[in-house]
């Protein structure tokens, strides 16, 4: 008798196991969106003038410019990225075509 209720509490665990076992969560949907912005070198002497012009103004022109792109984003607008230094600080400006600062 002892044999029969061990043998039926073991098949019992082993069953919770092997039900507990076999549950399988739903992968959650992974979206993947890719950035489609390119960033093509200029020299900074081949900036349009009104953007050369915005470098010479306050409070840019106490920065050196060092390096030039042109940012193309997905939806087919483009600005000027410029890179500038002050000592050991550095930063970019990023301007439209006109001049105007971008956000």
């Amino acid at each position: 008798m002892k044999k029969i209720i061990l043998s039926a509490a073991l098949f019992a665990f082993a069953g919770l196991t092997i039900a507990n076992a076999s549950e399988v969560n739903k992968p959650s949907d992974i979206i993947v969106q890719q950035d489609s912005v390119t960033k093509t070198p200029v020299e900074l002497k081949d900036l349009p003038e009104p953007v050369k012009a915005t470098l010479q103004t306050e409070p840019v022109k106490q920065w050196t410019p060092t390096a030039a792109f042109l940012v193309t984003n997905a939806d087919k607008t483009t600005y000027y990225q410029i890179d500038i230094k002050k000592g050991d600080e550095t930063a970019s400006v990023r301007l439209d075509a006109e001049g105007k600062p971008v956000k």
